[in-house]
């Protein structure tokens, strides 16, 4: 009789075990629904963060600010930053654009660049030099200020040179009138590991500068003469730019490449006095109100242009292909 009465009781037992298993089942299922809800929701709000972003970024409501300032008299502000090439954001064409933006704004009393280069290209810097100095005879009543900040070199100093007067901190880097051209050379590595290097041309001198052959003595002797050619070019440029106030004859080691201190430049004249950009526009300008003119890239033209053309100039400065610089 006994096992009679057990008999339901254990029955009970595994149904109440078999109920709390599914019931366990269920709100785990539950659970689950609701967190990944949750993480639905998450990913929606955070799709919409990024898309508002997005439109903020690209909205002429970004502008605003910049209209509403431009629209009193001002000084005109422009950014020299960085290496001077093709394709960056201190290349010719945007400080071109963004020069002849400030001048011919009917508001603008007058310009500043606002410069922080070791330099660059010969030829982007030398578009730049031509445009100011055009700019300033198509616009006489509106002069334009260099300002270095921390560094103003090479072909950032060529371009200051077109400026009205130059100003830089006391210890800034101004100079460095030079030219260089660099690259590497492996023949000693390949013949330690034993490569052969097997090149094919036509024309005697298509393997110059070539990183894998041995220096020849009249190419080289040919590439320094390219290199002193370009650096007199510069020398002119400057010292058309900066005229009687350069101590170059008592000084002709101000073309030598090295670079002075701001203090050290004003004394040699390769700097007119010392002072900020809001030091010029308030106390040498008189119009104290900054206004930014320089070029501003979308981030996927920065994108862009870091992706492709300047991976390229690194792997042509890696292969020694790289032209003069102003740096």
């Amino acid at each position: 009789m006994a096992e009679q009465w057990d008999a339901p009781k254990r029955e009970d037992e595994e149904d109440r075990k078999s109920w709390k298993l599914l019931e366990k089942t269920l709100l785990a299922g539950v659970q689950e629904q609701r967190r990944a809800r949750r993480w639905g929701i998450f990913f929606k709000l955070l799709t919409f963060v990024y898309l508002f972003g997005l439109l903020l970024l690209f909205s002429p409501l970004m502008d605003m600010d910049t209209s509403a300032a431009r629209s009193t008299n001002h000084t005109a502000l422009v950014e020299l930053r960085g290496v001077i090439a093709d394709q960056e954001s201190a290349s010719a064409d945007n400080l071109v654009k963004s020069l002849r933006e400030a001048f011919k704004d009917p508001k603008t009393k007058a310009v500043v660049l606002r410069i922080n280069s070791p330099g660059g290209s010969p030829v982007q810097s030398g578009y730049v030099y031509d445009e100011i100095r055009r700019l300033r005879g198509e616009y006489p009543d509106i002069k334009l200020y260099a300002v270095i900040a921390d560094l103003g070199a090479s072909g950032a100093y060529y371009i200051a040179s077109a400026a009205d007067e130059i100003y830089a901190d006391k210890a800034s880097l101004v100079g460095s009138i030079g030219v260089t051209a660099a690259g590497y050379g492996f023949v000693g590595a390949m013949e330690k590991l034993g490569v052969e290097r097997r090149l094919y041309t036509a024309g005697e001198h298509k393997t110059f500068l070539d990183p894998f052959s041995p220096q020849k003595p009249d190419e080289t002797a040919f590439w320094q003469g390219v290199l002193n050619t370009t650096h007199q070019q510069f020398i002119a440029m400057v010292k058309q730019g900066r005229g009687e106030r350069l101590k170059d004859k008592e000084h002709p080691e101000l073309f030598s490449g090295l670079v002075w201190s701001g203090e050290q430049a004003k004394a040699l004249g390769l700097v007119d006095g010392l002072g900020s950009a809001s030091y010029v526009a308030r106390d040498v300008v008189g119009e104290k109100n900054l206004v930014d003119f320089t070029v501003q890239e979308s981030p996927f033209d920065r994108f862009s242009k870091r992706i492709g053309a300047s991976m390229a100039e690194r792997l042509a400065l890696w292969m020694g292909l790289q032209g003069p610089a102003l740096r």
